[in-house]
């Protein structure tokens, strides 16, 4: 299966160029795309504003997500699904055969972080309302902080690599993000389009710098599309990403493996018990109980060949522990086969005691 979970989304979007560009995405291979919603630093509310989902749910949800279809869906109505995994008022859609020419849809946020100290403490709200959430850091502070120091730890590191980043992504800092759970992107369709020679220099020349700072591992590859004109097919993107620096396996990787590494890990989050205890099917009904050879049970659903099982296995028990009682008493230390020690030493005497009668027998009278 192939990802492309960055599809620029806005408020303003027109809901028949958004149908092309979802369908296009189908034709092209896609089978899991996400619409994504840019967020400032300065639209953010505060608390205690609830955070609002605004993406309208398209299709069913991910099979990793409360309510997909590897789950037991929710429906209020017939023809309704609902979206467990987000607060969205809007987390309600009327199915329709037209959704089956549709990938699977999941809806992302990428807070563009300016000041870390007026954003940490609600990516934690964003989490819960998005299926996915994304940081990109503006300067070297902010990319510090996603890095290393977030508490609710992203799932995406998304970048803006047309612009000159004024700073050095380091091995360590870019690992350590690694470690912790987050990806970084590439959006290829930045470069693509109306863009000027100076923007596609710097483009190339920071994704050279990521895939060295990573060696090409926890990358993803997306297109950042605003329309059908900015996708391209997956061989086309392998190409692109081999000039710049990402070797064809790693680039199929970061479309396929990696991105569906991504989708699960943020559904196990959002499905278990903190990220950890998941309940894949309860529990239906109690226990049987087998009844006796005489087919009768006690009163309280226990048969009576039950208790003669369990006498069986006592009886069992008591001879084991008899038969390993009688094989210690039959160790003798350092013993013959008469039961003496060594020199014919009764049970009891030591060595130096048998050693020392020994040489007043040989001594004699």
């Amino acid at each position: 299966m192939l990802y492309d979970l960055n599809i620029a989304w806005s408020p303003t979007t027109p809901a028949h160029e958004l149908e092309q560009t979802l369908r296009f995405a189908k034709n092209l291979g896609y089978d899991v795309v996400a619409l994504n919603h840019q967020i400032s630093n300065g639209s953010i509310p505060n608390l205690p504003n609830q955070i609002i989902n605004p993406i309208p749910q398209l299709t069913p949800p991910h099979s990793s997500f409360p309510g997909g279809a590897s789950l037991p869906s929710v429906s209020t109505k017939p023809g309704t699904v609902t979206n467990l995994s987000t607060t969205a008022a809007s987390s309600s859609i009327t199915t329709s055969s037209s959704s089956a020419s549709l990938p699977t849809v999941l809806r992302r946020a990428t807070i563009i972080i300016n000041d870390p100290a007026t954003t940490n403490y609600r990516v934690a709200d964003f989490t819960r309302a998005y299926d996915l959430v994304a940081l990109r850091p503006t300067n070297e502070k902010a990319f510090s902080w996603a890095c290393l120091q977030v508490t609710e730890v992203p799932a995406i590191i998304s970048l803006d690599f047309t612009t000159f980043l004024g700073y050095h992504i380091h091995h360590r800092t870019a690992m350590a993000a690694v470690h912790r759970g987050s990806r970084f992107e590439i959006c290829y369709s930045q470069v693509l389009g109306g863009v000027d020679s100076r923007a596609r220099s710097s483009f190339i020349g920071n994704v050279l710098s990521l895939v060295r700072a990573t060696k090409g591992r926890g990358i993803i590859v997306s297109s950042e599309a605003r329309n059908a004109l900015g996708l391209r097919g997956p061989a086309d993107v392998v190409n692109l990403l081999a000039v710049w620096g990402l070797g064809p396996e790693k680039g199929t990787e970061a479309m396929g493996v990696g991105a569906r590494a991504v989708v699960v890990n943020e559904g196990v989050r959002r499905r278990g018990f903190r990220g950890v205890v998941d309940i894949l099917k309860t529990a239906e009904g109690g226990e049987n109980l087998a009844p006796d050879d005489d087919g009768e049970q006690d009163g309280t659903g226990n048969g009576k060949g039950a208790g003669k099982n369990q006498g069986k296995q006592q009886q069992q028990k008591g001879n084991k522990q008899q038969q390993q009682g009688k094989n210690q008493n039959q160790k003798r230390k350092n013993g013959d086969a008469d039961g003496t020690g060594i020199g014919g030493a009764a049970d009891g005497m030591s060595k130096r005691q048998a050693k020392k009668m020994r040489k007043e027998g040989a001594k004699g009278p």
